[in-house]
Formats: C-alpha cells, sequence, structure tokens
C-alpha cells in the first residue's frame, strides 16, 4: 500500500464475509493496519454500489460531529474531513 499509495490516502475495501477471508488474509491485514485505511464493506451486502456504502459512511460521520455543521461551507468541511 505505501509503494502504490505513497501520499497515505490508500484505502483498503473488503468485505469481511468469512468466504472471502482466508486466515493469511486475516492475519496480514491485522499486521498491517496501521500501514492503510482500511474500509469496511458489510458481509452479505444486498447493495454493491460502493457510492450508497461510502454516502452512508459520511453520513454516519457527519452526524456525530459536535457541533453539527450548520452551513453549507461547515458540511463541506465536514465531508472532506471524513
Amino acid at each position: 500500500m505505501s509503494i502504490v499509495h505513497s501520499d497515505g490516502l490508500g484505502q483498503f475495501q473488503q468485505d469481511i464475509a468469512a468466504p472471502h477471508a482466508s486466515r493469511v488474509d486475516t492475519k496480514w491485514v491485522q499486521e498491517h493496519s496501521s500501514d492503510f485505511r482500511h474500509f469496511h464493506w458489510p458481509p452479505k451486502a444486498t447493495e454493491m454500489n460502493i457510492i450508497e456504502v461510502i454516502r452512508d459512511a459520511l453520513l454516519h460521520a457527519v452526524e456525530k460531529r459536535s457541533p453539527p455543521p450548520r452551513t453549507p461551507m461547515d458540511l463541506l468541511t465536514a465531508l472532506q474531513d471524513s
């Protein structure tokens, strides 16, 4: 990941469904999790459109902010931070 995304902005996307994760893979991800951001895809997700999953993750992150965004510019900043 550090070679491909030397800027540190790479994300590893993995659905955590058991049939898609070997023990070797799971161990490697755990050992190297500090090297990249890990985007957890819900197991057995019926919606395979990445946009919907990302939208939900951003919505959840923005809803947790305190204070909540009050202006469009605050919202843009919150989304970029998330």
